[in-house]
């Protein structure tokens, strides 16, 4: 559970926009959107593998 303290005399626009960059740095909203559907473990690391993949060949083509 995300807290924002709002101190006296702060514009509630202001204190929405804090809770809101706190809900996109924690990720908040990623780990929900993921616990909506089951995957399985197989596919969750056939993705990492992928990702780990694609961040090898972007970086070799970065020392080019």
């Amino acid at each position: 559970m995300l807290i924002v303290k709002i101190v006296p005399g702060e514009n509630i626009e202001r204190a929405l926009k804090r809770y809101r960059n706190k809900v996109r740095n924690t990720q908040q909203l990623k780990r929900i959107r993921n616990n909506e559907e089951f995957t399985k473990k197989s596919i969750v690391k056939r993705v990492q593998l992928a990702k780990a993949v694609y961040r090898s060949e972007y970086f070799k083509k970065m020392e080019e």
